[in-house]
């Protein structure tokens, strides 16, 4: 590792860390690197990519920093993609193109041997590389990836070409929308903020023209018989029910790389590569360090609390700024003394409400009710929401669906009451508090129908 490199060009845990250019014989290519493991890491995404807008999605963010912990990070757009120099109009790359590219920026980072972490069509790229730059492999990790995508006579595991035309029709109607994410990670595929950020991510990594061309460039290669040339240790990483490469493409690679160990992985999604990572990312610091990450206790079950004061932009434009003021901080003060008293944690405040969990969810309803009965002595009503379910702690502050879940079950209540979804209800039986059903909702930006519930009593 270079010693000026090894200083780290990364400001990844405060912002994406700043794009450099190396010169390849054809043009320029944009990499960075960040993280201070004692390894070097080539991250080989998708071949639609753009190292800069990659880093606004949180999950993508933080997928990176995980790698960051055990590695010195190595990414890069290739030619045609990003911020890289374009290729020629109606041209497409190669692979000869893209591996120019890469050991043009391992110069560049200073790196003398890296792991290669090749996912989906990253991947043969990778393999090319680790068989043809053996001297500049430390090891491969394929993810979701393959050796050829259509059919042949030799390879009945591949996809009939009439199918492969349809998806290329989707993809060409698709780009630069979340729809993508239909095909991509059926699961999340809802999401409304990930469809925002793979919309502008995939404008920004190329055009629909050159989006389509490179697609169908992806559908005809094949390095099968690059796989015996492959002497570095290999990791092949694929979820069980990936639509679109599908697992049997996973195994015809650990088969056919000499001594490569396949882990069969749970879920569906292969695009972005943070969904449903956790188990994956723990595999590949395993395998790159040889020890076991030990597990981050940084997702518990929880009971989520959101309280909210009903009407108070209009309550603080009669009562003017200080009286208002004064209230709030009256407010303030009760809820928190409520929290503390049921063994909550006060999370954060919310404007004009707080955000708290509790490890109990008899707790968390009864601190509910007191609050909505105890603000009234203020002369104000608040409405609460209330859901069971994992969280994630993101330093100070928390996130997951039960987060938001529980805030969309506090948008369907009214002033004073407490709403609760069924799995606290369901959680809290032989609690004696007494709840009333209050209808099946669709809530916003969550997935399903959802039984609510009115708590009527503790």
């Amino acid at each position: 590792m270079d010693a000026e490199h090894g200083q780290g060009i990364s400001t990844w845990g405060s912002g994406a860390p700043e794009p450099r250019y190396a010169e390849s014989e054809e043009g320029s290519v944009a990499y960075q690197v960040f993280g201070r493991g004692p390894r070097d890491l080539v991250f080989i995404g998708n071949w639609a990519s753009n190292i800069e807008v990659m880093w606004e999605h949180p999950s993508m963010a933080r997928y990176l920093e995980r790698l960051a912990r055990f590695a010195r990070v190595i990414c890069f757009d290739k030619r045609g993609a990003g911020l890289s120099d374009p290729v020629a109009m109606g041209a497409l790359p190669t692979l000869e193109h893209w591996i120019d590219d890469a050991r043009a920026v391992l110069d560049a980072a200073g790196s003398r041997s890296a792991t290669l972490l090749g996912d989906a069509e990253g991947g043969p790229m990778a393999m090319v590389l680790a068989a043809s730059h053996p001297q500049r492999t430390d090891a491969l990790v394929l993810v979701n990836s393959f050796a050829r995508l259509l059919r042949a006579p030799d390879y009945p595991i591949g996809i009939p070409e009439p199918t492969a035309e349809l998806l290329l029709g989707e993809w060409r109607r698709n780009w630069g929308t979340g729809a993508v994410l239909q095909l991509t990670a059926p699961d999340v595929a809802d999401d409304p903020q990930l469809q925002r950020w793979v919309g502008r991510y995939m404008r920004l990594s190329a055009s629909p023209a050159a989006a389509t061309r490179i697609y169908e460039w992806v559908l005809q290669l094949d390095v099968r018989s690059v796989l015996p040339s492959i002497q570095v240790p290999t990791l092949v990483l694929h979820k069980r029910r990936n639509p679109h490469y599908r697992l049997p493409m996973g195994r015809y690679l650990a088969e056919h790389i000499p001594g490569a160990r396949l882990v069969e992985l749970p879920g569906t999604a292969w695009y972005p590569p943070f969904v449903e990572s956790d188990l994956l990312l723990d595999e590949v610091e395993e395998f790159v360090t040889g020890d076991r990450p030990a597990p981050v206790d940084d997702r518990v079950l929880a009971t989520v609390l959101f309280t909210d004061i009903v009407g108070s932009t209009d309550l603080a434009a009669r009562l003017g700024d200080q009286r208002w003021l004064d209230l709030k901080l009256a407010h303030d003060e009760l809820v928190r003394s409520r929290i503390e008293r049921y063994r909550g944690t006060h999370v954060s405040s919310t404007g004009d409400g707080f955000l708290a969990l509790f490890d109990g969810p008899a707790r968390a309803v009864r601190c509910a009710w007191e609050v909505a009965s105890a603000v009234r002595s203020l002369g104000l009503e608040v409405r609460a929401g209330l859901h069971s379910g994992e969280v994630e702690f993101q330093g100070d502050d928390v996130a997951g669906i039960a987060v938001h879940l529980a805030s969309r079950v506090m948008s369907q209540a009214s002033a004073g009451t407490a709403f609760a979804s069924s799995t606290v209800k369901d959680l809290v039986v032989g609690s004696g508090i007494g709840f009333e059903e209050r209808g099946t909702h669709v809530l916003k930006g969550v997935p399903g129908e959802w039984r609510l519930f009115e708590v009527t009593g503790v």
